[in-house]
């Protein structure tokens, strides 16, 4: 692996979760739980044939930003398609667990000065969703772990990162949308139901995966920063994504709240007016509703560079802030 210095100018989209996991905190401070030394892989994959990996496919561990604890979870999509089991979801729910319970400690010991070590957690998505191989047993760690975000809220942060290859779908997209911030690059995907999967269900009429035009202006960053389903927009390098995240550490938590998308009635009513909006819309692709949205040459922003993107954007505004 790249030193931590070489990390920060390395392409997030190619980095694994190991690199992505040791650059995204501050130099020499990430301590890796269960490596891969531990040998903590599925039972299950054996039986079925299928080789293992001795961490799952998922890196966890601690570093800092400042004095503050970051808990990452950073996912392999090269191991089956980042997909979560029984055991990748057990250490991301550990995980969220640890950094609750250091979010009690740091508030016993410094009770007046604790938001300057406020944990927080981090979490690289790159997946695809649940495990098919080990379903019962991957739903149940997108429950668990949903309820342990449920749990951290009002007390610690959670932020999701996407730009790696894979994206984050399938129950892991839920997921991601329960977190309080998102942060994406331009390579980054984030939905629902896969592209593939559709075009697999409903056919290629509805939605041509071969399009990779058309899947990156409705799932990938750009798309989701114009419609507000990721608060930042970064650069592919792991540098951009770390100095957003320290910006990011910077804001007061009891602003966090206003950076969510789901988890009060108002965001509720947001999002079924922005129901009612697409239906009068009645878009065809995705660039009506960035020109709906004041930019009035869509067509222009799919090539454009991140800094031009960024300088001429024009965003949805939000009713809940």
């Amino acid at each position: 692996m790249l030193k931590w210095d070489e990390l920060q100018k390395a392409n997030f989209t190619d980095s694994n979760a190991r690199a992505r996991a040791y650059g995204l905190v501050d130099k020499g401070t990430f301590t890796e739980f269960v490596s891969p030394k531990d040998k903590l892989s599925s039972p299950h994959l054996p039986v079925l044939g299928e080789a293992i990996e001795f961490d799952d496919g998922i890196v966890t561990g601690v570093g800092l930003i400042g004095k503050r604890p970051i808990f990452v979870v950073s996912q392999e999509g090269k191991f089956i398609g980042g997909a979560v089991g029984e055991v990748g979801g057990a250490k991301m729910v550990k995980t969220i667990k640890l950094a609750l319970r250091a979010y009690e400690d740091v508030k016993k010991e410094h009770p007046d000065s604790y938001e300057d070590r406020l944990p927080a957690v981090v979490i690289s998505f790159e997946t695809g969703g649940v495990r098919l191989h080990e379903a019962n047993a991957g739903l149940l760690a997108h429950a668990e772990v949903m309820d342990q975000i449920q749990d951290a809220r009002g007390k610690i942060p959670v932020i999701t990162i996407i730009g790696s290859k894979v994206g984050c779908f399938g129950g892991m997209g839920f997921v991601a949308a329960a977190t309080d911030v998102v942060i994406m690059s331009e390579n980054g995907r984030l939905g629902l139901t896969g592209p593939e999967v559709i075009e697999q269900e409903i056919g290629k009429d509805e939605f041509d995966a071969g399009d990779k035009a058309l899947v990156f202006r409705t799932t990938g960053g750009k798309h989701k920063y114009i419609m507000q389903d990721c608060n930042f927009l970064v650069a592919d390098k792991i540098g951009a994504f770390k100095t957003q995240l320290d910006e990011v550490m910077k804001i007061p938590f009891n602003e966090i709240e206003g950076y969510r998308r789901i988890g009060s009635l108002k965001l509720v009513e947001e999002q079924l007016e922005l129901v009612k909006k697409a239906v009068e819309i009645a878009p065809k692709d995705s660039k009506d509703m960035w020109k709906y949205f004041g930019n009035e040459n869509p067509e222009s922003l799919t090539n454009m560079s991140y800094d031009e993107f960024m300088k001429s954007v024009k965003r949805r505004e939000r009713i809940c802030k």
